[in-house]
């Protein structure tokens, strides 16, 4: 029975990985499927006994006995008591097909290239670097384990249940509002200045997601659009996907040099600007108000688009947050870009654009080639998070963690850079601009830091002639990450100049 062609079948055939978090009878049953669905075994085929094939797999016999139960219950085999398990055709069952071409060895393997061509996209390479370090920099996440799971359980429970909830998803070509987006346009005029209807605004599943669809409505190939000269390297990569020519302007203590754009650029040359005006990425300084108004009438006058991309609004510390420039725009030209439910878990989180109504229905018309489902759980809890002030209590209550993690990261920095590096105590946001004087190679302090378990990824740091810095990124680490933080990047900073000298 050992050397029966299923036995061998079986050897060749199956395998399983136990590091998987994917049972292992699931595993071997779903490989003893797949050599069913391919013919290897057909109907009445004897499979081997539970303790044959527990040898044949080097695995416990009650492993064994699993996978036959697993396979039973799915109708792919019949169990007959002192007889055998045997081979059934379940019906409903995938149509069978088998490749004469193939080996049995090659049952397993999919093609890994295709068999035509297709475009490829450089400004689509994925920035994201894999790592085993323990500690982390980002470029101003918030921290998760701050959203209140047990509180959001029963709020999700609550809005599966609602009746009108199944209502909405059945009737999805009705026209009308909805709550949300009313809640949502109540919450930003309170909260931001504005003074706009639902017909303004749509909600999208991120702040890339809006600023995707923006950029179809607006770019073609080869328009011009302008960003700071360090910029947000995420906008960047959506912009050159659409086609566009990016170029960069400067960016002082005030925020983007609006005279530079006048000098440099002529009228109808522009398609659109790209600002981060309440706290400008990476640095986190903030447009001033007479370059705000600057930028707006340049605009009218040079009929460009102002892209306002507004990604941590709710995160300020010290006096009262800039209102947005969209709040003050009454010439159509300014395209505002947000986010709603920051101190929430991301899938609790919602993008928003608010713009003219002309392109907001356009754009409408993007969502729903992208998004045409939406998520009404989701819409329906944030309309009630927003009713109840659950949004803005939460928001509260973590920026005041936020604000004291931020001091603690400060005092830190002090302590241990105040000789080697320039920063600026943020009035808000969840980062810091770390500048290194005198100058060392970044991608070497990145490598140092990682030996002692601390990560920093490419997307952070940023060299050239002129800059040496990393946008430091602490709201997703608590106090003692922080310090443990700290003095791993100062013994990596060491090694570095250490080298250097």
């Amino acid at each position: 029975m050992k050397d029966s062609p299923v036995n061998l079948l079986f050897k060749q055939l199956i395998d399983f990985d136990k590091s998987l978090t994917q049972p292992v009878y699931i595993q071997i049953s779903q490989k003893i499927i797949n050599v069913i669905q391919r013919r290897y075994l057909t109907k009445g085929a004897i499979l081997p006994g539970t303790r044959v094939l527990s040898q044949i797999l080097k695995i416990h016999r009650n492993t064994a006995v699993a996978v036959y139960e697993e396979l039973a219950s799915q109708g792919w085999v019949e169990i007959i008591p002192n007889k055998g398990t045997f081979v059934l055709e379940p019906e409903l069952k995938t149509a069978k097909i088998r490749a004469n071409s193939l080996q049995v060895n090659q049952a397993y393997k999919y093609a890994e290239t295709t068999g035509f061509p297709f475009q490829k996209s450089f400004h689509l390479a994925s920035t994201i670097q894999q790592t085993k370090a323990n500690y982390t920099i980002n470029d101003g996440n918030p921290d998760l384990r701050l959203h209140p799971v047990h509180q959001f359980s029963r709020w999700y429970s609550a809005a599966m249940k609602r009746k009108t909830l199944i209502q909405k998803w059945n009737r999805y070509n009705e026209f009308s509002y909805s709550l949300f987006q009313t809640q949502l346009c109540n919450y930003l005029n309170a909260t931001r200045g504005f003074h706009i209807t639902p017909k303004s605004i749509i909600s999208t599943r991120s702040t890339e997601m809006s600023l995707y669809i923006v950029s179809q409505l607006l770019i073609k190939q080869d328009d011009i659009v302008l960003v700071g000269d360090m910029s947000n390297y995420a906008a960047n990569m959506i912009f050159q996907q659409a086609g566009a020519k990016i170029k960069t302007i400067p960016v002082d203590k005030n925020g983007i040099n609006v005279t530079y754009i006048k000098k440099k650029f002529k009228k109808q040359s522009i398609r659109c600007v790209y600002v981060c005006a309440h706290r400008d990425y990476p640095t986190g300084v903030t447009l001033n108000a007479e370059r705000r108004l600057e930028l707006l009438q340049l605009a009218k006058e040079y009929e460009f688009a102002i892209i306002e991309d507004d990604y941590d609004y709710d995160f300020q510390f010290e006096g009262s947050a800039m209102l947005p420039m969209a709040s003050a725009d009454i010439n159509g030209v300014v395209i505002y870009l947000g986010k709603l439910g920051q101190s929430l878990f991301p899938s609790f989180q919602t993008g928003f654009v608010i713009a003219p109504q002309n392109l907001i229905s356009e754009a409408n018309n993007y969502l729903q080639l992208l998004d045409k489902q939406g998520d009404l759980i989701q819409e329906q809890m944030l309309s009630e998070l927003i009713n109840e002030g659950e949004i803005y209590r939460l928001m509260k209550k973590n920026i005041f963690i936020y604000k004291q993690r931020r001091d603690s990261l400060c005092n830190l920095l002090s302590k241990h850079f105040k000789e080697i590096a320039q920063w600026n105590i943020p009035s808000g946001g969840l980062a810091v601009w770390l500048n290194f004087h005198p100058e060392i190679s970044l991608i070497k302090l990145a490598e140092k830091a990682e030996k002692m378990d601390l990560f920093l990824p490419k997307t952070i740091l940023y060299q050239n002639k002129s800059t040496c810095a990393i946008r430091l990124g602490y709201g997703h680490l608590n106090d003692d990450e922080i310090i443990q933080v700290i003095k791993k990047l100062k013994t990596a900073y060491n090694q570095v100049s250490k080298t250097n000298a």
